[in-house]
C-alpha cells in the first residue's frame, strides 16, 4: 500500500513538472433565437464577418457585430475563422474602408454587451467565446481555436 502511495505522488510531481498545454476554446457564432438562420457554413460566416455579405441565406439584412480590436480572444476568432493574423485581418479592413468598399462589424465593448444586443436584435449576427446558455440565442457555427504555432 505505502509503495502504491509512493508510485502515486512521484506519478503526480511528475505531471506537475510538466509544461501546461494552454487551454483550447471553441468560438461561437450565434443569432437571435427567432432568426430563420438554422445554420452557417464558415464560408457564409467569413462572407458577412469580412463585409463580404451583408444578408443571411434567405436574403434579408444581417447586422454584424464584433468585440474590439484589443480584445483578447479576437484575434483567436480570427484565426479560427479565417486563417488570417489580426495584423492581416486590420489590414484588410483598413483598405476596404480607404477604398471606401465597406466598413467592418460594429464594435461592442464585451461578451455581455454582445449577447444582450443578439437577445434585443432578431437580425443580429455576432460570436462568444462560451457556448451561449441563455434563452433567446442561437448557436449557427462552432468553431475551432486553431493551434497556437
Amino acid at each position: 500500500m505505502a509503495a502504491c502511495h509512493r508510485r502515486h505522488c512521484l506519478a503526480a510531481m511528475l505531471l506537475a513538472l510538466l509544461p501546461a498545454l494552454p487551454a483550447r476554446a471553441d468560438f461561437y457564432v450565434v443569432v437571435n433565437a427567432s432568426n430563420p438562420q438554422r445554420a452557417l457554413t464558415q464560408k457564409e460566416a467569413v462572407d458577412l464577418f469580412m463585409g463580404r455579405s451583408r444578408a443571411f441565406a434567405n436574403g434579408e439584412l444581417a447586422l454584424i457585430f464584433d468585440l474590439p480590436r484589443d480584445h483578447p480572444r479576437r484575434a483567436a476568432f480570427y484565426q479560427a475563422l479565417t486563417g488570417m493574423s489580426a495584423a492581416q485581418v486590420n489590414s484588410y479592413w483598413s483598405r476596404l474602408m480607404f477604398s471606401g468598399q465597406s466598413v467592418p462589424p460594429q464594435s461592442l465593448p464585451d461578451e455581455a454587451a454582445m449577447a444582450g444586443l443578439l437577445r434585443r436584435n432578431p437580425s443580429a449576427l455576432g460570436w462568444l467565446g462560451r457556448e451561449p446558455t441563455e434563452p433567446g440565442l442561437r448557436t449557427v457555427l462552432v468553431l475551432k481555436e486553431a493551434a497556437a504555432k
